[in-house]
C-alpha cells in the first residue's frame, strides 16, 4: 500500500488509522471515505487505501451516487477491481436492507407520513419517475408493493386498469399511490392531480378506495389527500 511518497497505511499515526479508530471510538467517529477504506482493505502501489477511497467518493460525488453505482461503473476506477467493487456494493445493499427492516412485516399505514416513510429511502434518489402502488388490507397493512410504470407521469400511461388489476388479484381493501419527482420538489403538477382524480373515481366504482397519492421529493413529500384532491 505504498503511496507516491512511499507512505503506507501502517506509517500513519495509530489514531489516524481507520481500523484502530473504529475499535477505540466506534464507527461514528470515521468519515465516509475512512469507512470505505475499511471495506477496500488495501490500496495500490501508487496510493494508500485512504487515497483510493477518497478518490472513489469523489468520482461518485459522495454517497448519493455511490448508492446507485453499478459494478461496471465501479471497476472503471483505477485501483478498483471486481473484488473491491463487490465488497463496497455488498455493504451498500446491506445498508439498504437494514433501513427497510422495520417495514417488511405487514407495515401499517395510518397517515400520509407513514406512507412516505415506508417508501422514502427507496424513491427519493431515483433519477426517473417511478409510479408505485401499495396494496392494503382492511387493517391498512401493506400486503404488496408494485411498480406500475417508470417514466414521466401521464394520464394516458397510468391506466386505472393496471393499478386496480393488481388490487383485485391481491383482494386489497384500498391502495396508496406514490411517485417521485427527481427534481426533489414534490409540488404536484396538473398531470399529478388529473391522474389522482381519475384513479380515485375508478376506485369508487369498483369499491377499492384510493386512500392517498403521495409525491416523494428530496426527503420531503406532498399528500394529495391533504391538499384536498381526494
Amino acid at each position: 500500500m505504498s503511496t507516491k511518497n512511499g507512505l503506507m497505511i501502517r506509517d500513519f499515526p495509530q489514531d489516524e488509522r481507520p481500523r484502530e479508530r473504529f475499535m477505540q471510538h466506534g464507527p461514528q467517529s470515521l468519515s465516509n471515505h475512512e469507512l470505505i477504506a475499511i471495506l477496500l482493505r488495501t490500496g495500490s502501489k501508487e496510493e494508500s487505501v485512504l487515497q483510493l477511497s477518497n478518490r472513489l467518493l469523489t468520482q461518485f460525488e459522495g454517497l448519493r451516487l455511490l448508492k446507485s453505482a453499478s459494478l461496471e461503473e465501479m471497476t472503471e476506477i483505477k485501483g478498483i477491481g471486481h473484488a473491491k467493487a463487490i465488497q463496497v456494493l455488498a455493504a451498500v445493499e446491506l445498508g439498504r436492507r437494514v433501513a427497510n427492516l422495520a417495514y417488511n412485516e405487514r407495515y401499517i399505514i395510518r397517515s400520509p407520513e407513514d406512507g412516505a416513510k415506508y417508501m422514502m429511502n427507496d424513491m427519493r434518489f431515483l433519477t426517473q419517475e417511478h409510479f408505485v402502488c401499495l396494496y392494503l388490507n382492511t387493517k391498512n397493512q401493506v400486503m404488496h408493493k408494485h411498480t406500475v410504470f417508470i417514466g414521466s407521469l401521464n394520464a394516458s400511461i397510468v391506466h386505472p386498469r393496471e393499478v386496480y388489476k393488481e388490487a383485485l388479484r391481491r383482494s386489497a381493501a384500498s391502495i396508496i399511490c406514490l411517485h417521485n419527482h427527481p427534481s426533489g420538489d414534490p409540488a404536484p403538477s396538473r398531470e399529478d392531480i388529473e391522474v389522482t382524480k381519475r384513479l380515485s373515481d375508478c376506485g369508487k366504482i369498483i369499491g377499492i378506495d384510493l386512500l392517498d397519492h403521495l409525491i416523494i421529493g428530496e426527503n420531503k413529500f406532498v399528500s394529495l389527500k391533504e391538499k384536498g384532491y381526494l
